[in-house]
Formats: C-alpha cells, sequence, structure tokens
C-alpha cells in the first residue's frame, strides 16, 4: 500500500562534515553520520517512525550541489521559521527568499543556499 508519493531524499554535498555541522546548527539537531564505502559518505536527518528520511550525501562522481536546476526539497523548520532563518548566515548559508506566507491553508516558506551552495526551502505552519 502506497502512504505518500515520497519515501526518501538526498542533498548532494561536497564536504559532508562541513554540510553536517551547517544544518545541525540551523535546526539545533544531531545527524547520523554513515561511511558506506566507495568515497560515498552520508549525515542522516534524525526522522520519526511512519515518516520521510532523508540525508547528506558526499560522492565526487554521482551527486553534485545545484542552487539554479533539479528539484527544490522543503525541510521542516516548525515550529519557528523565522528562528531557523536567522541562523542560515551564521551558520555559512545565505537566504535568498525571506520567510513569507504560500498561503492561509498551506503556511509560510522560505529559500535558502545551504553550506554546499543546495538550493533548499524551508517551510512552517507559522
Amino acid at each position: 500500500m502506497m502512504k505518500g508519493a515520497i519515501s526518501w531524499f538526498e542533498i548532494p554535498v561536497k564536504d559532508i562534515q562541513r554540510a553536517k555541522d551547517f544544518y545541525e546548527d540551523i535546526f539545533g539537531f544531531e545527524m547520523f553520520s554513515m561511511d558506506l564505502g566507495d568515497d560515498l559518505q552520508m549525515a542522516l536527518f534524525p526522522v520519526e517512525e511512519q515518516t520521510v528520511g532523508g540525508a547528506l550525501i558526499e560522492h565526487s562522481d554521482w551527486y553534485v550541489p545545484s542552487n539554479k536546476k533539479g528539484p527544490l526539497v522543503y525541510l521542516n523548520a516548525n515550529p519557528d521559521l523565522e528562528k531557523v532563518q536567522e541562523r542560515v548566515k551564521p551558520a555559512g548559508g545565505e537566504v535568498q527568499i525571506a520567510k513569507r506566507l504560500i498561503s492561509e491553508d498551506h503556511g509560510y516558506m522560505a529559500v535558502i543556499l545551504d553550506s554546499e551552495g543546495n538550493r533548499i526551502a524551508l517551510h512552517s505552519d507559522e
């Protein structure tokens, strides 16, 4: 039975430790690092049971960060997108689109460039 269209996501990075530090700094959580061999490194986002999981992933031949092309991943910035957004620049990123209302039904969003140059969206209910 299909529970949702998304089951996993990966965000490409050039430097796994720098990217892990960036996301831990802006969200205030701890990520789990994995060395999968063959120059493949991952840092897993925390995940609760029955939710979508994802990771930062470094492999120079398979993954390339992008700030213009490809899918836009929305990361959960609840309960306060504004606080997460304020941590982006000190952590080595850039706010491209500041927090703004999507709609009353869909909450708020912002778009950032992470420490690796990836375009990432942030989402919150308020």
